[in-house]
């Protein structure tokens, strides 16, 4: 009797795991990490869902993209975050995306349209900022100011690669959208500065911060990093006078055999649970502002008028122009 008994409670406790929901969720590598947001963020969430979140690390944000149009209808994934304003219009038409449904209102700037609305009907943004050469202001202590003195200089900058990563992507479509038809020069001059370029941004930071390279192609808001988690204050972002914008988004995968459990997770993630999580983990402006604020080390964001963005229906287009010639000036 005491046997079966033991075995009725096993049985019990494996129907009980058995039914437990999973809901996947693809993102990038540094968001899982166990400095990142992930592992709080899956706490947070599983208090509330009643069921098991699981982060599945898939490269860099424009892998991501890569990865689930691979997989189609059989990814694995109920929802993907980690894309960005640059990838939106190539991820709708991929036809792999099913529409939130949901109503925001968010403190992302936008060169658009009105402050505070968000008229994306596939993706719900998650946190935003500026992309920036970060550097050791011990070592520098005049860093460029533009582009023309990147190249002028004998600096040597890591960045990342933009057919993989959402911040080589955002460096390729600010340096096009800055410069139009001069922007292959650019390349060509940047060419001798670049040390390498590597697959996403944590081997990129992880070169500078061992001392490869001088600067490193992160976000204005890096440096907020080192001062509130490290106290340290040697790493400054170079102002560039104008910096392009970053977005980044989630979004609920089509095929999904978790639909209600997908926009919960997409609705939980507009919260102040998970937006409080945001700014000391990802080291980004959260999409809406916590009640709390932003902590202390956060430099104020950079004024309206000092911000570069490519409307993201217009991405795809001028993104395979600007790919060419960035290929054809580094291959010199």
């Amino acid at each position: 009797m005491k046997y079966l008994s033991i075995a009725a409670g096993l049985f019990a406790a494996t129907t009980a795991v058995a039914e437990t929901p999973v809901l996947t969720v693809y993102t990038y590598d540094s968001f899982v990490s166990d400095w990142g947001p992930g592992p709080a963020v899956k706490a947070a969430f599983e208090e509330t869902c009643g069921c098991e979140l699981n982060l599945v690390g898939a490269g860099d944000g424009a892998a991501l993209l890569a990865r689930v149009k691979l997989e189609g209808a059989r990814s694995d994934a109920d929802v993907v975050l980690g894309l960005d304003n640059n990838l939106t219009a190539a991820a709708v038409a991929s036809g792999l995306f099913q529409e939130h449904g949901q109503t925001v209102t968010v403190d992302v700037p936008n060169p658009f349209g009105e402050a505070g609305t968000w008229s994306d009907t596939h993706f719900l943004p998650y946190d935003w900022g500026y992309f920036a050469f970060v550097y050791d202001n011990t070592k520098l202590a005049t860093p460029p100011a533009s582009f023309d003195e990147l190249a002028a200089s004998d600096l040597k900058i890591v960045i990342q690669d933009p057919r993989s990563s959402t911040p080589g992507l955002g460096l390729l479509l600010w340096v096009k959208e800055q410069y139009g038809t001069d922007a292959p020069k650019i390349w060509e001059a940047l060419a001798d500065n670049i040390v390498t370029v590597t697959k996403g941004w944590s081997e990129a930071y992880g070169l500078f911060l061992e001392g490869e390279a001088d600067m490193v192609l992160s976000y204005t808001t890096s440096p907020a990093y080192h001062i509130v988690a490290e106290e340290d204050q040697s790493k400054s972002a170079a102002a560039f006078g104008s910096h392009y914008m970053q977005v980044e988004v989630a979004g609920k995968l089509a095929a999904t055999d978790q639909p209600e459990l997908a926009d919960q997770f997409l609705t939980f993630m507009t919260t102040d649970a998970f937006q409080s999580i945001i700014p000391t983990t990802n080291w980004m402006y959260p999409a809406i502002t916590p009640a709390g604020g932003l902590p202390e080390g956060f430099a104020a964001p950079i004024a309206p008028e000092q911000a570069r963005l490519i409307a993201p229906a217009d991405v795809p287009a001028i993104r395979d122009e600007a790919l060419a010639e960035w290929q054809a000036a580094l291959s010199q």
